[in-house]
């Protein structure tokens, strides 16, 4: 690629930072600029077009040109541009917001506090977490669980808990009082002879035995995303979370789904949490909140965890805690629309009706001689490729695999991402049969040439 000079590359090279991106190559090769959107595609400054398979990322669930969410956001911003919610102010759309969130809970639920990111809405559970527990007389229990893979965030305390070695390499992570149990994942851990269930009830074991070697006493939390995202689209064994959710009882242990994924249809309901019926004392959500139009997350606490909020900011004169676009009555208008137009338009619904064709569709390559597992619900699934079928070989980290054929599919017009050697695949919940038909045609064209390339190159 060749960079002029002063061109948006050139500046973006001189200017712009970017989030997982290796920063010596991106100086040699420049940036990919993407300058319009329709539906499920994209168009670069070259003018190609694009199915994002992966919804931007994990968010834009009514695709990119939504024109009820665009009018929202220039209605609410001729009306009120901003407040705020200190000292009992807010937006009156804000309100209206919470109610709906409180209301379409899956779970019953207390109230709702907003951020701007799903990291942000992490890091404000668990200063909940520490504040809940610090109210209710029992300050040595601050001990947070997540999940090796699990995703939960990039600030310092949410990256902490998100269990990916590339999150804490050389930036002193994870902090302390955080910790990881296994990862959920049957078919890289699941041993020889061991069936899903008996995986399941491994798992929710050393999750107990790590409970009690910690000290009940001590544990605080444990997070969770009902699918796992980033860590490579892994869906939970069988009889997983019937396991685990025993043993957090048990011990007092808040449970804190993060639905910032899974959230408002992705797996086939409202929640993640209904698919796997789950109950959890927290809820984290983001992204498609808002359709991914503007910057909006927030967090769902159950009444045990208000009242002893409530308790504390009496004894103390305020709860110490807010932000300053936090609620942002633009970004409320928008999640308020996209919520309205999952309904009125039965979003849910046609992800029910058309995920059988988008899992089938991934389905096929199961069989292909470079590909390990296929795995999914609903319209978010991975396709882990592995070096010997046979046994479950993983091809070596530097090698890029997955990179290879993650490229292989853009040049086909196809936008997935890769995870490792873990292709994950999250359309728009307006995606149609065609668009997953083309999108499965592209996808098959890139893996053959993967597989062509790894045979000819013989990767490590």
């Amino acid at each position: 690629m060749t960079i002029l000079a002063n061109s948006p590359a050139a500046r973006d090279i001189a200017y712009h930072v970017h989030g997982y991106t290796n920063l010596k190559t991106h100086q040699e090769k420049g940036p990919q600029i993407m300058e319009t959107g329709s539906g499920v595609r994209v168009i670069d400054d070259n003018g190609k077009s694009y199915i994002e398979g992966m919804s931007g990322l994990w968010c834009a669930s009514l695709g990119f040109n939504e024109e009820r969410l665009v009018e929202a956001a220039i209605k609410e911003m001729r009306r009120l541009p901003y407040y705020h919610g200190f000292a009992g102010k807010t937006p009156d759309v804000t309100i209206d917001l919470a109610e709906k969130i409180v209301n379409i809970a899956p779970v019953p639920m207390s109230k709702v506090l907003f951020a701007n990111s799903g990291s942000e809405a992490t890091d404000l559970a668990v200063k909940l977490i520490w504040y809940y527990h610090n109210a209710i007389g029992k300050p040595e229990k601050k001990k947070i669980i997540s999940r090796i893979k699990g995703y939960h965030g990039v600030t310092v305390c949410s990256a902490s808990l998100t269990g990916l070695p590339h999150l804490h390499n050389e930036f002193d992570l994870p902090i302390e009082r955080i910790m990881h149990t296994s990862c959920p994942h049957y078919y890289r851990f699941g041993q020889d002879n061991e069936s899903e269930e008996e995986f399941a009830s491994r798992c929710a074991d050393e999750l107990e035995q790590m409970i009690n070697d910690e000290g009940p006493e001590t544990i605080a939390a444990f997070f969770a995303e009902p699918v796992m995202g980033a860590g490579g689209v892994i869906v939970p064994p069988k009889t997983y979370f019937e396991k685990i959710q025993p043993i957090l009882k048990k011990y007092d242990i808040l449970f804190v789904a993060d639905e910032v994924i899974c959230g408002f249809g992705r797996t086939g309901n409202m929640w993640g949490a209904q698919t796997f019926d789950l109950k959890p004392d927290m809820i984290t959500m983001a992204k498609a909140l808002s359709a991914a139009y503007l910057p909006i997350s927030a967090l769902l606490i159950n009444d045990k965890v208000y009242q002893a909020m409530v308790t504390q900011s009496e004894k103390l004169g305020l709860f110490g805690h807010g932000g300053t676009y936090a609620g942002h009555p633009v970004s409320a208008a928008v999640a308020l629309e996209t919520l309205n137009i999952y309904e009125e338009r039965n979003i849910i619904g046609h992800v029910q009706s058309i995920s059988g064709t988008f899992l089938a569709g991934l389905q096929k390559f199961a069989d292909h001689p470079m590909v390990g597992e296929v795995r999914g619900v609903g319209l978010v699934a991975g396709v882990e490729l592995v070096k010997d079928k046979a046994g479950k070989t993983p091809f070596s980290p530097k090698s890029a695999v997955g990179g290879y054929c993650s490229a292989r599919a853009e040049e086909h017009g196809l936008i997935v991402r890769a995870m490792g050697d873990s292709i994950g695949f999250c359309p728009p919940l307006i995606i149609s049969s065609d668009e997953i038909s083309e999108m499965m045609a592209s996808f098959s064209k890139a893996l053959d040439e993967t597989h062509a390339w790894v045979k000819d190159n013989n990767p490590e």
